[in-house]
């Protein structure tokens, strides 16, 4: 099952539609949350702010039948349903994403926290879902059929690069895995050149490249910051795919710096992918 969060605003539906077209892809079903303050739902509820708990209530609502129509637009084929759920926006949408193989939101705040900057609760789920997370971002160019991975020459993201090689086989689309050199030359120490990184990233996809033979895979080698090799690298893309923390370098951080500028900055939908540690 798939899980999409929405409030009523724009950037919640475009994830919503974003969610419809993957659960056809994946064909699972997708469920749409929208969260309210916990008391709303309390249909017994007395006194002054009775009405406002309706008014809320019947608010998320409409937002979910909204949504529920924007996927169905969408997708005919799409299987949804819609759960409205009392609480904290991030708390809800990670306790759903223990039912989830994937949660996708869009690049606004949701609920309690609209109008937030995306580090509300996109940051809150990407760091602590139980599953991937989709951040849907606006697009700044005519997307391409290609996903972009971000690879950190460790060869200890397995789950990136899973996800990264199916979503391009479910979409019949590349793969272009990004390395810039810099990054990681604290990990091995023979990559901090051209040729040993473009070595390091040929050494790192070759098993997928064997298991996914009909994927076509390019390799971006760079001489600079990831941040800015992945944004590049992404303009127009389908997808970014991340991980949930870095290695090496950014070990030991709930969601590493260069996938929070990713949430941020990244010119496509970023996906971000758990990693156990």
């Amino acid at each position: 099952m798939i899980v999409a969060g929405v409030d009523g605003m724009r950037a919640g539906v475009e994830a919503v539609e974003w969610a419809a077209h993957e659960a056809v892809l994946r064909d699972v079903p997708l469920r749409v949350v929208s969260a309210v303050p916990a008391w709303c739902l309390d249909r017994g509820t007395a006194g002054p702010y009775s009405g406002v708990g309706t008014w809320m209530r019947d608010g998320g609502n409409a937002a979910l039948a909204e949504a529920a129509g924007a996927a169905r637009r969408a997708e005919a084929k799409v299987n949804v349903d819609t759960k409205l759920v009392g609480g904290d926006a991030r708390v809800a949408l990670i306790e759903e994403s223990r039912h989830a193989e994937l949660l996708v939101v869009g690049d606004s705040g949701l609920g309690a926290l609209r109008g937030k900057l995306i580090g509300s609760v996109a940051y809150g789920v990407a760091g602590h879902a139980a599953c991937d997370v989709v951040v849907v971002r606006k697009r700044q160019s005519p997307a391409r059929p290609e996903i972009v991975v971000g690879v950190d020459g460790s060869g200890a993201q397995p789950a990136v690069l899973e996800f990264a090689f199916k979503e391009a086989a479910l979409r019949g689309a590349g793969l272009r895995a990004v390395l810039a050199w810099d990054w990681h030359d604290l990990i091995r120490p023979d990559a901090g050149e051209p040729e040993g990184s473009r070595r390091v990233l040929a050494e790192v996809l070759a098993g997928w490249r064997e298991t996914s033979p009909d994927v076509p895979v390019s390799m971006d080698v760079v001489h600079g910051h990831p941040v800015d090799a992945l944004r590049h690298a992404a303009d127009g893309a389908d997808l970014l795919v991340v991980g949930s923390h870095g290695h090496g370098v950014l070990a030991g951080m709930l969601l590493g710096s260069v996938s929070q500028a990713m949430l941020h900055h990244a010119p496509c939908p970023v996906a971000v992918v758990r990693i156990t540690p």
